[in-house]
Order: C-alpha cells, then sequence, then structure tokens
C-alpha cells in the first residue's frame, strides 16, 4: 500500500490517496476522507475527477475503488457513489 500525496495529483483537498495492491494482484484506489460537514453530490463529482487524475498519475486503471468516510453522507450522493462503482465504509 503506497500513499500518494494530493499536492502530487494537483489536488488542494484534505484527503489520504493510496494505491494497494491485493494478493489476487488487482489495484485498489483507497481513498480516506474526515470532514465535519455532510458529503453531497458535488463531492462525488470531485472525487471522480481526482480517481481520473489517479489513473492518468499510476499509468493503469483500478480494479476497485473504495472511499472511507467520517462524515455524514447525503442519501442521493450514496446512491450515486454506488452507481459509480464505489465501495463506502
Amino acid at each position: 500500500m503506497i500513499e500518494i500525496a494530493p499536492k502530487d495529483l494537483g489536488v488542494r483537498n484534505r484527503i489520504k490517496i493510496y494505491k494497494a495492491t491485493d494478493i489476487t494482484g488487482y489495484f485498489w484506489a483507497i481513498f480516506a476522507v474526515s470532514q465535519k460537514s455532510k458529503l453531497l453530490m458535488k463531492d462525488l463529482h470531485k472525487f471522480e475527477e481526482i480517481y481520473t487524475k489517479l489513473t492518468l498519475y499510476c499509468g493503469h486503471n483500478f480494479k476497485h475503488k473504495i472511499i472511507f468516510i467520517d462524515a455524514p453522507l447525503c442519501t442521493k450522493a450514496k446512491e450515486a457513489f454506488l452507481a459509480q462503482g464505489w465501495k463506502i465504509k
């Protein structure tokens, strides 16, 4: 598991980004977000943009996308995250 600095991707958000490989060889994109305000639909677009920058930075696509959220989550945003293929923890 390797931590990637948001500054390397040109992102100013306070977010932790990790690139990991599981035992079967699949790549995981792991985002950790800790904030006090609720995550909304606009945040989904922001994370998708960060994800595309991460794929370009690493030079490959990821099999799994997971986000660890320590904040309340809007129900519409939760449905949209799941529809985009994110796993929420």
